[in-house]
């Protein structure tokens, strides 16, 4: 769901995932939103009342989390099907996958130059990639939890990770080493946020709280509570005057006044997607008013069509071009179960190419110890003689 909070609370309901949304993001430049979902998906929508989407299939399992660079130019995609996958957002494409978690991947983040990759999983891991050699290059173990979620500092030089441990780390990925361990919360934390100084750290947690952490101090400043039940997403505004934090209570928390969103009955506007791999139009069912125009903070003229540009979506608020003709709607049972096979075929070819991909990264991690034992055992012949 996309809110609009001001001059008055209105939202955008964007349905085509067929399970659970695990993770949304804007790109960079808010004209693109992706999301992840338990369906095994990625999706690309165009935020504006046609709400167009583009479906990736790559990962075998549910998709945990979603991350653009900074660049908005690549997403990073994690999963239990233990992988990363990164995927070019110019060509809309799939670009390559990263193989060394033993466990489900809970999170992946790009660092703010875009050559890094941190993720951490529930094989009590956090591994830092190298996203020209595609390698790993650094790895963090953890004898008691798992970090559920992990991100940069605005320079890139540190990462926090949240702990299912009930812990908060900040590790220095230059020298390798754990800087600070926080231990103010009674339950697990789900998600960090860094200030956009650097300086500070929010934290959100299962314990119903967020509490602030001065980096430069080392200690808790603040411990905020608002929500009734464990909050699982928190973060800064980019200016950091503001945060937000979304909970198991149905509550959106900005700028620590709670909005009640159950009572409160905000107008909803439905946009439902065509299942497609492809872009594709959507039908739009409005339950507001359907004389209410869309704030041109949702319309984005770079994607669209000259046919939907503002000025013409403003004067077309109620135009029947927006819904799809009788002859797009009336599609023959044939095709239907023609494409339906179609898409399933795919996703089996899908499924196989990832699987063999893993086979060969395997296999090349047992190349690369073989001939590094083989280096080993020559030089030590070479010394004896």
């Amino acid at each position: 769901m996309l809110w609009n909070c001001k001059p008055q609370a209105r939202a955008f309901r964007y349905v085509g995932h067929k399970d659970v949304v695990t993770s949304v993001q804007f790109s960079p430049l808010g004209n693109l939103l992706a999301s992840a979902s338990r369906d095994r998906t990625i999706r690309l929508w165009i935020p504006d009342k046609r709400g167009k989407s583009s479906e990736f299939k790559a990962h075998t399992a549910p998709v945990r989390s979603i991350d653009f660079s900074a660049d908005g130019q690549f997403l990073a995609t994690a999963s239990e099907d233990k992988s990363i996958k990164v995927w070019n957002m110019y060509r809309q494409r799939f670009l390559y996958s990263l193989y060394r978690h033993t466990h489900w991947v809970r999170c992946a983040k790009f660092s703010p130059d875009g050559r890094l990759i941190v993720s951490c999983s529930e094989d009590k891991t956090i591994k830092i990639w190298d996203t020209t050699n595609k390698q790993c290059v650094n790895n963090f173990s953890d004898s008691v939890g798992f970090a559920n979620f992990v991100g940069f500092n605005p320079t890139g030089t540190c990462i926090a990770s949240a702990g299912s441990d009930h812990t908060v780390k900040i590790w220095d990925i230059r020298v390798n080493k754990l800087l600070q361990h926080y231990q103010v919360h009674s339950g697990g934390v789900n998600c960090v946020s860094f200030h956009p100084s650097g300086n500070y750290l929010i934290t959100a947690s299962s314990d119903g709280t967020l509490k602030i952490l001065d980096l430069l101090e080392g200690r808790l400043i603040y411990t905020l509570q608002g929500h009734t039940g464990p909050v699982f997403t928190v973060s800064f505004s980019k200016g950091g005057d503001l945060f937000s934090s979304g909970g198991a209570d149905a509550q959106i928390n900005p700028k620590l006044e709670v909005i009640d969103l159950q009572t409160s009955s905000p107008p909803v506007m439905d946009i439902l997607s065509f299942d497609s791999t492809t872009t594709t139009d959507t039908t739009v069912r409005t339950l507001a008013d359907k004389g209410e125009e869309i704030n041109s903070y949702f319309l984005n003229p770079s994607l669209l069509s000259s046919e939907c540009s503002p000025t013409t979506s403003k004067k077309k608020t109620e135009d029947t071009s927006d819904f799809p003709s009788e002859s797009q709607r009336s599609i023959p049972l044939a095709v239907t179960d023609a494409l339906e096979h179609i898409m399933e075929q795919l996703s089996v070819l899908t499924q196989t190419v990832s699987i063999l991909e893993q086979r060969l990264t395997l296999t090349e991690d047992k190349l690369k110890d073989c001939l590094e034992n083989q280096h080993r055992l020559f030089n030590a012949i070479q010394q004896k003689s």
